[in-house]
């Protein structure tokens, strides 16, 4: 499922920085020292999150994995987004994909997973838990990751244990997006479950 790519050395971490500076960006925060964890990409509501968030993470040195739909590994970019940690999502059939990841977070001593849990750009009514699920199979945390266009910041918020009481713990996830402004906003769901 996971295949080596590219791992960040000070060079990409100097083109992060130089890409965000040129947007106007800036980091905040810092990788958690934990060998593997899920981290949460919120909001999603633009094209531009996705350079935005891998040049967040070159700049920070910190080599994540992430899901994207099959369309977007074909060529001729299908070699590079792997390398970048890319990880080709079939949506039209059903997988299994949390079983899956909690298997590779089991099978590897070192794991860092960006999940975007709307699992879209488009509007959606609430997020996808599939995140929490495979923090707590796995037994890992989940770190608050962010992209936030009105302060023209991305980076990593608080670290997150998840319990057994899954409602009170997604509310709290949930509270530290409450201040977080989307490219799009009317796009950003910050509802978390169905009601």
């Amino acid at each position: 499922m996971l295949k080596k790519g590219l791992s960040p050395n000070k060079f990409m971490a100097w083109m992060g920085l130089i890409f965000l500076k040129m947007l106007g960006w800036r980091v905040e925060g810092e990788i958690p020292d934990i060998k593997k964890f899920v981290i949460i990409a919120a909001p999603h509501t633009s094209n531009l999150d996705f350079p935005i968030s891998l040049a967040v993470a070159f700049a920070l040195k910190v080599k994540v994995y992430w899901m994207g739909k099959a369309a977007m590994f074909r060529w001729p970019f299908g070699a590079a987004c792997r390398w970048l940690g890319g990880i080709p999502i079939d949506r039209s059939q059903s997988h299994n994909m949390v079983e899956q990841c909690v298997r590779a977070f089991r099978d590897r001593d070192k794991l860092i997973l960006l999940i975007p849990p709307e699992g879209t750009r488009k509007k959606v009514s609430y997020w996808k838990t599939g995140f929490y699920h495979i923090a707590r199979g796995a037994n890992v945390p989940i770190v608050l990751g962010f992209l936030d266009y009105r302060h023209k910041t991305g980076g990593i918020g608080p670290t997150f244990y998840p319990t057994e009481r899954i409602e009170d713990d997604l509310q709290e996830i949930k509270a530290f997006y409450a201040t977080i402004t989307g490219k799009h906003q009317n796009l950003f769901s910050n509802v978390i479950l169905k009601s």
